[in-house]
């Protein structure tokens, strides 16, 4: 039996984990959680939040007494760096695509003593991918897609998401600066470039506060951008786009394949 093998005391540092371990049935292996966690909404009432994205109670964690922490990214660097100085055993997950975020599935099962279940579950996310840009193939017209994740500064989508945007039959306007994996990297220093790029829609998630429409809309020049000339100005809500994990695979990709939808049946 999985419950055997793997450690059995682990704590995820942020959400993507919680989801595919509760996904997996692995969810009595979870002690600890992010406290921005909400999927699956069960997890947060059940785990005690020891973690945020740039900070952790360490003291909270070890008193858990994990056998293994769950973390991601050069955010949680320091982190995983005084865990790993406590004895703790650290895995920091760097990935930034949608195929990394499906091998993110299979080695997380795998590191738990889930492997088979994990690989099973990582093929079910790929077939709803596929069938969503099967689906989205058949669009007479692709969207020229701007995606914000931050608005002071103005800061572009992260690579897992210009994969989606495309996935769902839109293409992203800053390509180029999707595959930075610094958020310092995407910020725009010039916002003209988004006057100038002219997208059809424009999808804000800002990351823990809530996207204004109207704001974008009042920037100076922007009035000229398709997207706000249309009032294609859509929200996308954090949780289930900005975590690489099942969430923007799932609910994240299927709102924009919605919006793009919606989009194309009014311009024919």
């Amino acid at each position: 039996m999985s419950a055997t093998r793997g450690p059995r005391r682990i704590v995820c540092l942020t959400e993507e984990p919680t989801e595919i371990l509760y996904a997996l049935g692995e969810q009595d292996r979870v002690v600890g959680i992010s406290g921005f966690t909400v999927r699956p909404p069960r997890a947060r009432k059940e785990k005690p939040k020891v973690s945020a994205f740039t900070s952790a109670k360490i003291d909270e964690i070890l008193k858990l007494q994990p056998d293994f922490v769950v973390g991601f990214s050069d955010i949680q660097a320091d982190i995983a760096a005084e865990l790993v100085r406590r004895g703790i055993e650290v895995w920091i997950s760097n990935h930034r695509s949608v195929d990394g975020i499906l091998d993110y599935v299979r080695r997380l099962g795998a590191l738990v003593g889930a492997g088979d279940k994990a690989n099973a579950y990582a093929d079910e996310l790929k077939r709803g991918l596929d069938a969503i840009e099967t689906e989205s193939a058949k669009l007479s017209r692709r969207p020229k897609v701007y995606f914000e994740e931050w608005d002071e500064p103005p800061i572009t989508g992260i690579r897992w998401v210009a994969e989606l945007v495309r996935i769902a039959g839109g293409d992203d306007v800053f390509p180029e600066r999707a595959l930075e994996p610094l958020a310092k990297a995407r910020i725009l220093e010039d916002g003209d470039e988004v006057i100038r790029r002219a997208p059809d829609i424009i999808l804000g998630s800002w990351c823990g506060k809530k996207f204004r429409p109207e704001k974008v809309a009042a920037r100076p020049g922007w009035n000229a951008i398709p997207a706000v000339r249309d009032g294609e100005l859509h929200e996308i809500k954090s949780p289930i786009i900005l975590q690489p994990g099942p969430a923007a695979l799932t609910d994240g990709v299927r709102e924009i394949a919605r919006i793009i939808q919606d989009w194309a049946t009014k311009q024919s």
